[in-house]
């Protein structure tokens, strides 16, 4: 088990018959590290077979949010060294994001404040996705020249509503409560002030998980992009990433041709992968996903956007990325294959 001490990255205990895990990183958003990884998922595998865990509930320190996302400053660390430092991460972190979709207990996860990127992948696979009015939800990976990884493309393929995960896919931008409910991305509404009530509810009962949460829970906030859904499924019907821009900024709502001007300034290459990602992953199962997520990022951060990306957003913060190559029509669609397909003799499951 992890240190409960102040510095301790990740605090875990044992609260009745719930186990806690807490992310302890609150002036960085408690992104996640690769040893944040390895105590979370030996945390997990510790708990799976204790009788005295019944359930298990994940939640972010601070009031900024659970989790920003996987450590990208160390990712750009291992592409400028040339180490496998990325590549390790990713196989942890993936190997994680099985577990928790794959755990024989409830796995209860909430979604308060910034829910981004590998925030989405230790919540979202779960079995009870708790969002509270707060939650700000989303897979902002185009803009760093990388993909929705840790099997976003996966959910994102089964939202209902007609171009809707592509649109959050591309774009990047991100959802409140009542949009993730709306499109099964969460569960259930619980404000913020109830949560740790709702903890030691859980904690402290024999009940039902289901029963308890449901005691808390409350009607949640109306969906916003409900009112886009016409034109995000007319736009999005093109049978490229670039007929698809094209279709956002040639749109009559004003809103589409904002989304089409958004989606020009992340890095082609990356909208272009994630564009063939999302268009076939409903046919994949998570743990296939999950590998082709390993294989892509091996591919993709052999290309200079994903340390660019990094580069302008995190390092530098000039927030002027400087794309190779620098627009959609300039994708070699033979580039995005070997990407998709790229030789990786190591496995997230072996």
């Amino acid at each position: 088990m992890a240190a409960t001490g102040d510095e301790a990255a990740v605090l875990t205990r044992v609260d009745g018959g719930l186990g806690r895990i807490e992310l302890n990183k609150p002036k960085a958003i408690n992104a996640l590290s690769a040893d944040m990884v390895t105590i979370i998922d030996d945390t997990l595998t510790a708990w799976k077979d204790d009788d005295a865990v019944r359930a298990v509930l994940v939640t972010g320190s601070g009031d900024r949010g659970l989790c920003a996302g996987g450590d990208i400053k160390a990712i750009h660390r291992g592409i400028v060294e040339g180490t496998n430092e990325a590549v390790d991460f990713w196989a942890d972190e993936y190997r994680m994001n099985h577990d928790i979709a794959h755990y024989p207990k409830p796995y209860i996860a909430i979604m308060d404040g910034i829910t981004m990127g590998g925030g989405v992948g230790i919540s979202v696979h779960g079995s009870h996705r708790i969002v509270t009015e707060t939650s700000k939800i989303g897979m902002p990976e185009t803009g760093i020249g990388l993909f929705p990884d840790v099997g976003g493309t996966f959910l994102l393929a089964r939202i209902p509503q007609k171009g809707v995960g592509m649109h959050l896919a591309l774009t990047g931008q991100p959802i409140g409560a009542g949009d993730a409910i709306r499109y099964g991305l969460a569960d259930t509404f619980v404000p913020r002030e109830r949560i740790e009530d709702l903890a030691s509810a859980i904690a402290g009962s024999d009940d039902d998980v289901d029963a308890v949460i449901a005691r808390f829970a409350e009607e949640p906030p109306a969906s916003e992009l409900v009112a886009d859904e016409d034109w995000i499924a007319s736009a999005y019907d093109g049978d490229t990433a670039a007929e698809v821009v094209a279709a956002l900024r040639a749109h009559a709502d004003e809103r589409a041709r904002a989304a089409g001007d958004l989606i020009a300034t992340k890095s082609p290459l990356s909208v272009t992968v994630t564009f063939e990602m999302v268009r076939t992953a409903g046919d994949m199962s998570l743990d296939e996903v999950l590998e082709r997520d390993f294989r892509a990022g091996s591919g993709i951060s052999a290309q200079p956007d994903l340390r660019e990306g990094i580069r302008a957003q995190v390092i530098d913060k000039d927030r002027n990325p400087q794309w190779s190559p620098a627009s959609l029509d300039e994708v070699d669609p033979a580039l995005v294959t070997s990407i998709l397909s790229t030789e990786q003799t190591r496995k997230v499951f072996s």
